[in-house]
């Protein structure tokens, strides 16, 4: 039995995106965003090259171990300066003295939370470009595959399920324009000190902090207080925010499209072995997507915090520090998951198309109402008339549990229109799906052309 209380430390959560975001990970990023201040000092005169070298190494080595700085921050209650004096303990000869030259916490903390953000938006884009790829393969896989289409949860007119899974490409491929363009905007560092003036680096502060942040590959805040502008902290979460709420829309998709009345989708089960439930041995539930559905109310949750952190007194207080320990480590971690189960659900959907067939036949022919009246419009019948027309055949249809067809026929206007072998097939479900095979091709080539480019999803700028 562990003593875990956070469940991303034992039931949610990658390996890869937490190992970013873990106790040990942070301390090594904050370590490289020292060695890359040595070496901009170093190249500008400001220490020899062999000390600079020397913390670099350290940095690089794993001498310095969390037991040690965790001791010494017993005494200094600081946990940055607990790490600045064990790597300048590991330090061979004189360049201990070096560590931490010029720069204020937050230089270090912020600018290895850039690259935090850096490492860890590249996952998430690797993640979204699996999903589309996943959404191309069923699009093009269920392009004429026909089912109801529903509004107000009612139904309405014919659908493929292609088309249904064409416009989350849509959206997800909006969701991979975001991540390129907010990446150099998020993961930007600072090395300006106390106050943003830089004076501590001295008459070289603007050449150090361009080399630092060249040496790291991160953009820069050019005008800091102390800290990297919050702002770039809420566009990131609400970003992430973003694309949770999109995989909660899927995911609720899948979840009423597998209700027992409804049937026409489900998610992958091991009938070999997955139990749906302790007690009524027979069930089938939802369970990924409405994982997805719950971690996304937890994920949007941080969005608040976020915003509130942009609020601090002067050039920075200490308020905006606990709850960015929890808020950027969390959303990260939820997004990841949420994406791969999202991918793992669409990947093994199984489609019913017998019950999508079974539930058109169940409307009776009143999902054909619209193309009725406008076949109607086409042989000279007002559009308003066309419709009362139509709505009236439509609601003797449903009153009596009888098909359109039928009350249609029996009116004298309609069948002064056309041969009854034209009203049906006017009113073949199949004929009626407009577009929906062209927006899917379409949607499929945008994905591949998208996935097959020179550049990959996150590293824009």
């Amino acid at each position: 039995m562990s003593d875990f209380v956070c469940p991303l430390d034992y039931r949610y959560g990658r390996k890869e995106m937490k190992a970013i975001f873990s106790e040990g990970g942070r301390i090594r990023y904050q370590m490289q965003v020292e060695a890359a201040l040595a070496q901009a000092h170093a190249a500008l005169g400001g220490m020899p090259q062999a000390d600079a070298d020397e913390i670099s190494r350290v940095a690089a080595s794993g001498e310095v171990k969390i037991e040690r700085i965790k001791e010494i921050e017993k005494s200094t209650n600081h946990d940055l300066m607990a790490m600045v004096r064990a790597m300048t303990e590991r330090c061979v000869g004189d360049a201990g003295k070096y560590v931490h030259l010029g720069a204020t916490s937050n230089d270090i903390v912020d600018t290895a939370t850039a690259l935090q953000i850096r490492d860890a938006l590249l996952l998430v884009g690797e993640d979204v470009d699996a999903l589309i790829d996943t959404l191309a393969r069923l699009a093009e896989r269920e392009r004429d595959t026909i089912e109801i289409g529903r509004t107000h949860a009612q139904f309405a007119i014919p659908i493929t399920y292609g088309f249904k899974i064409a416009g989350y490409i849509a959206e997800m491929l909006r969701h991979r324009e975001r991540l390129r363009e907010i990446m150099p905007r998020a993961a930007a560092g600072k090395m300006a000190g106390a106050v943003g003036t830089g004076a501590a680096l001295g008459k070289n502060f603007r050449e150090i902090q361009i080399e630092v942040m060249r040496n790291l590959g991160l953009t820069y805040e050019p005008a800091a207080t102390q800290v990297v502008g919050r702002d770039r902290y809420t566009e990131l979460v609400c970003l992430l925010a973003n694309i949770g709420t999109s995989l909660e829309r899927y995911a609720t998709e899948v979840r009423n499209l597998q209700r027992s009345e409804i049937s026409e989708v489900s998610e992958a089960f091991d009938r070999a072995h997955q139990v749906g439930s302790s007690t009524m041995a027979q069930k089938r539930n939802p369970i990924e997507s409405e994982n997805v559905c719950g971690l996304a109310r937890v994920l949007r949750g941080f969005v608040m915090p976020t915003f509130e952190n942009q609020v601090l007194w002067h050039e920075r207080d200490l308020s905006n520090s606990s709850s960015e320990r929890f808020t950027l480590p969390h959303v990260f971690v939820l997004v990841d998951q949420m994406l791969n189960k999202m991918d793992k659900v669409f990947r093994g959907l199984e489609v019913h198309r017998d019950r999508m067939l079974r539930n058109i036949e169940s409307a009776h022919g009143l999902i054909m109402a619209e193309p009725v009246m406008m076949f109607m419009v086409s042989r000279g019948v007002g559009r308003q008339d066309a419709h009362e027309m139509v709505r009236q055949a439509s609601m003797v249809a449903e009153d009596q549990g009888r098909q359109l067809l039928e009350t249609l026929w029996e009116r004298e206007d309609v069948r002064s229109l056309c041969p009854r072998e034209e009203l049906e097939r006017v009113m073949d479900p199949a004929s009626y799906t407009g577009a929906s095979g062209e927006i899917v091709d379409a949607m499929v080539s945008a994905a591949r052309n998208a996935l097959e480019g020179d550049e990959r999803c996150g590293p824009a700028g």
